[in-house]
Parts: structure tokens; sequence; C-alpha cells
């Protein structure tokens, strides 16, 4: 524990911050420890990688939690209906076992508060302020109109899920939507839930210079790696009754790899993420009609890139999306309104720049880390105090 200096020479212990997370990615991971750290200097930031510490120093954990995952899931697992990294962090056994590290990590006279990044598991320790950020919850995904409730996980993992809220000083969410859930599907107080939002990975700049030809280029971006869940066959529907109308339309579709035969259609795949921003600047129109989406860091680049968005009515969309404003709304499945709604952009390049900055307004004012953790902060200091 480092010291600071107090008045007459005294040395004093610096109170930490716990900070849990699951690895150094996703960007959030970062982003939230970096600023975190810059809201609350009087304190010192102890990050806990709970993947560096099974790596490293707790593999007998790893390798008993892997057998741990089979047997409590192994019919879904067989049957690919779940992945074993994501069942991986929800047995009870590592539930466990997070609980003991931290109770035994974690002294209340040398910690200030904790946090944890996601709510995959519970590093709250009594006698210390916990804080948790996360963007979905279980019982959410039966919202989406592609989700199996088959695929949903037992319910003694949505009460484990259940204890993780209710031992929180304060949930912080992404989006409304995980606001509403974690309030009313789980029973906790709305006193004790915040939408926060989130920053985007992506440089927020007012000034940021777009190659689209001033809106005029007619080209449709997709990004996003799972192709069937983020609607990309319902934008090719689209896309192909559109460019009878507009010939020079064109669709870039970035992440994801399907085999297609569209004229004027670049099918990019897999970029470094520094090189994402590239595809944003040149185009004029985004277009994610997502089936299933926990929350959607794309949508947060496009409007930071002053793009127009078409995305569908569910999740966190609608907090992305002021449906005429700075773009529209659609159902999922549903290609007509997809159609209709890139139709009206298509047409007209000005309609798209006045969205587009809008969008960029809204994400330099919502949607930039330093005002998520500031959010926070006027949380977080009253329960210390």
């Amino acid at each position: 524990m480092s010291v600071v200096d107090l008045p007459n020479g005294v040395k004093h212990p610096r109170p930490k911050i716990a900070f849990f997370r699951k690895g150094a990615i996703p960007i959030a991971n970062e982003r939230v420890a970096e600023y975190l750290q810059q809201k609350f200097p009087e304190y010192e930031l102890d990050v806990i990688d709970l993947t560096l510490l099974f790596e490293r120093e707790m593999r007998p954990t790893f390798y008993f939690n892997s057998l741990q995952t089979f047997f409590s899931f192994a019919g879904d697992l067989l049957t690919q209906r779940k992945k074993a990294k994501e069942a991986f962090w929800r047995t009870r056994y590592l539930f466990q076992q997070i609980k003991k590290l931290a109770a035994e990590r974690l002294n209340p006279a040398e910690y200030a508060f904790s946090f944890q990044m996601q709510s995959l598991f519970d590093a709250s320790v009594p006698g210390i302020p916990h804080f948790i950020y996360t963007d979905h919850t279980n019982l959410a995904n039966l919202s989406y109109p592609a989700f199996d409730p088959h695929d949903l996980y037992p319910p003694w993992c949505i009460e484990l899920e259940h204890d993780i809220y209710r031992n929180a000083a304060m949930v912080f969410t992404r989006s409304h939507n995980i606001t509403q859930s974690v309030v009313a599907e789980y029973r906790i107080a709305a006193e004790k839930v915040a939408c926060v939002y989130a920053g985007s990975n992506a440089p927020l700049d007012n000034t940021i210079q777009l190659d689209n030809d001033d809106y005029t280029n007619q080209n449709i971006l997709f990004v996003g790696i799972d192709w069937e869940r983020k609607g990309g066959p319902e934008l090719v529907a689209a896309f192909e009754h559109l460019h009878q109308r507009y010939p020079h339309a064109q669709l870039t579709i970035v992440g994801a790899s399907p085999t297609l035969h569209l004229p004027n259609c670049q099918v990019v795949g897999r970029v470094p993420i520094h090189q994402v921003s590239e595809y944003y600047r040149k185009a004029s129109i985004f277009c994610l009609p997502t089936k299933l989406e926990p929350f959607g860091i794309a949508f947060v680049e496009a409007l930071a890139h002053k793009l127009p968005i078409v995305g569908t009515n569910i999740g966190a969309i609608p907090d992305f999306v002021q449906d005429g404003t700075n773009g529209y709304l659609v159902e999922p499945y549903n290609v007509p309104q997809l159609v209709e709604a890139l139709d009206k952009l298509l047409g007209d390049a000005d309609r798209c720049r006045r969205f587009g900055e809008e969008g960029n307004r809204q994400a330099m004012r919502r949607y930039n880390w330093e005002a998520v953790i500031e959010r926070m902060e006027g949380h977080i200091r009253p329960l210390l105090a």
C-alpha cells in the first residue's frame, strides 16, 4: 500500500480501489480503469485481473472449473447451445471461488471501494462499498426476438446473478433497457441502479473529416462479425431491392465474411480495430439491423463518425437512435421497413448530413468515457461519505 504525506511529516496509507475485471479485453475494461483513476486520484487503483490470476497463480482453480463447466452445462455444450468460454464463468464453483478470493484479498481498512466490470461474478466484500458496471442481464435476453428461451441459463444461475446485484451499493448500466431489467426482473430498488451509458472505442471529434463525397456516395456500412445475428441477410435483401432504384449505391461489410454475389458490394471481413475508422469515414449511412444486441459499440462508433443510423428497435439501440432525428428504427426481420428507411437516406444527402451531425452531438455529450465516469462519480462519492 502506498503512503501519502500529511502535515508534520506524518505518513498515512493511501486507500485503494479494488478493480475487478475478466481480462483487459474488451477495451472498456481499460478505459474504465483509466478514467476511474483520474476521477479518484486520492485512491490507488488495484487492478485485479481474474483471467491472469487463473493463468498464473490459480491454475488448479482454472482446471477444476473447466470440469465444473462441463458437468454443469454438458447438454448445452455438446449440442453447441452454449459456448464453453461463456459457460466457464457461470458455474457455482467459480462464483464461490471469486467470492473467497475477494474476501481474502480485500481488507476494509485498506480499500475505499470495489468495482467490477460485468455481472458474471460477485466480488463484493462486507464493509466495502461495491459497484458494478454491466451491459447485460440474463433475463434481458428474453426480450430479443432472436433469442431462444431454451438458451437461458438455469434458475440457479439467475439466482446467483440476483445476489450480485443485491450485494452491490450501486449497479451502473450502459443502457436503459438493462436498467429496467435489473429493477423489474431482478427486484433491485430503482435508486440502486443508474444508466451511465458507455464511451466510444473510436476517438470522439466533432471536426472529424469524412471521405464520403459529402454523403452523396450512397455507401451503406455494416460492421459486425456475427452475420446472421446482426441482420446481414435482411440488409442484403433490402440492398438488392434498393439497387434497382439506386444503381450507384454501395454496400460495405466489415467484420463478417459472407459469400455474396452482389453488384457494388465489398466484403472486407475482419480488420484490426485501428483500421475500422477508415471504413466509417468512407460511408454515408450506417446500417445494422441486428436481432439480438447486449449493447452495440458499433452504433457509438457510427455516431462518432457523423453517420445517420438505421437500426432495430431492440435493446440499447433506441438509446442511440432517435427515430427521425439521427436515424431510423425498424423492427427486426422486417425487410420492407428496412428498405423504406434506407430509401429515405440514400436519396437525401442533406438529411444524412443533418442526422449525422445530430448523432455526433449526442455522442460527444453522452458516449465519451470521461462523461460516463463523471456520472458514476456522482453516485459513488455520496455513498463513500
